[in-house]
């Protein structure tokens, strides 16, 4: 049986979805995983259980654009540079990791306490 786009649209969602919960659990610091495509539209994000976000809807959307635009225009120095293994921002509050496989972002926020961002790193690539 052919799957339609609609069915082939609901099974990269919801592999994302899972994708992100796995993602979750690599570690207690990890406050949110979320995925976003090239446009910094949100495909999915869970946001950890009992953690408050810091940031409002209107300052997400627009860090969400920002990060997409980032990853996006990395492409094509990415021809002479190399593959692009991941992006890091990091604050006082939180470090933010961002992996990009095909169009789609993954954005993981970790607490800024968190030493031993390295391993989580690792783990991460491992589930993407």
């Amino acid at each position: 049986m052919v799957k339609t786009p609609s069915q082939k649209w609901n099974e990269r969602i919801t592999k994302y979805k899972n994708t992100c919960r796995k993602i979750l659990h690599v570690s207690n610091s990890i406050r949110y995983a979320g995925v976003i495509n090239e446009f910094g539209r949100t495909l999915t994000g869970t946001v950890k259980p009992g953690v408050k976000p810091l940031l409002n809807s209107e300052q997400v959307k627009n860090e969400f654009f920002i990060m997409s635009t980032l990853m996006t225009l990395r492409k094509e120095p990415s021809s002479v540079v190399g593959a692009l293994n991941y992006a890091m921002l990091k604050h006082h509050k939180v470090s933010i990791i961002a992996f990009q496989k095909n169009k789609a972002t993954y954005y993981i926020s970790v607490d800024g306490k968190e030493k031993k961002l390295d391993e989580i790193i690792k783990a991460i690539q491992k589930l993407i």
